[in-house]
């Protein structure tokens, strides 16, 4: 069994299945993933997305703004609070800090980002956080609004194993992407050997990302199992082990049985 921790199922081209959801699904258990995690972007689209997975008991959601998207509404402590109350609803993000796509004066960004840590410790969620080019900063806000009393996940991880361990440190999970598969990202797989095996998690971030042999592809949570056999190859473990583990590291993350 597979946990695919972070997916965006709502905004993947249903054009290769027969525009139909459920025929979907169908593909993806067909590689034995059993649950997953639709990640929330915007307020905007946040029903819209939540209408698309509330009939599924294996899959689950978050609600956030994510740090990319700067023409939105802005989330407040309160609103993201009522969000998490609707059923499938499991941490707050995606959320963080990116320098790689922005530029410019960011404090937008940093004050969206202390919105959904301080949303997430007050209705005592994990968050599920989005971090690149922003080292220093990314940790320095969670350490300064006590993320650690609530932990969480930084996805789709392609830092070095230092941020990954001081994240680790907070109680956070990493998260490794397709990337993993990728010719060029050796220092993904150098990285990735490193994390303890009860804090990691895989996703696939789908529709992007798409692991080889599938590079260039749109993205389904059924090629997690892609990342996972990539994982227990670089790490010398059986991909049952990774199956396993990942699967109930989710599990704990997201306070799911």
């Amino acid at each position: 069994m597979f946990f695919d921790s972070h997916c965006h199922l709502d905004r993947i081209d249903l054009d290769d299945f027969d525009n139909d959801f459920n025929q979907l699904l169908k593909t993806i258990e067909q590689d034995d993933v059993t649950r997953m995690l639709c990640i929330g972007v915007n307020l905007e689209s946040f029903d819209a997305m939540h209408q698309c997975i509330a009939a599924y008991e294996h899959i689950f959601c978050t609600a956030g703004v994510h740090p990319d998207y700067e023409e939105v509404r802005e989330p407040s402590v309160e609103e993201l609070c009522k969000l998490a109350q609707h059923d499938k609803v499991v941490a707050i993000g995606e959320t963080g800090l990116d320098y790689f796509h922005q530029s410019g004066d960011l404090d937008w960004q940093r004050n969206r980002f202390v919105i959904h840590i301080e949303a997430a410790r007050e209705c005592g969620l994990p968050l599920v956080i989005h971090t690149r080019d922003a080292r220093e900063d990314t940790l320095a806000l969670l350490r300064q609004h006590r993320a650690q009393e609530v932990g969480g996940v930084l996805h789709c991880f392609t830092e070095d194993w230092d941020m990954a361990r001081a994240a680790i440190e907070l109680d956070f999970y990493i998260s490794i992407s397709g990337i993993v598969t990728f010719h060029q990202a050796q220092n993904v797989r150098d990285m990735a050997q490193q994390i303890p095996l009860e804090r990691l998690l895989i996703e696939t971030d789908a529709p992007w990302l798409s692991p080889a042999p599938y590079r260039g592809k749109t993205n389904h949570p059924g090629r997690v199992k892609l990342v996972a056999e990539k994982l227990a190859e670089i790490r010398g473990e059986s991909l049952e082990t990774i199956a396993r583990t990942t699967f109930q590291n989710a599990n704990t993350l997201f306070g799911l049985s």
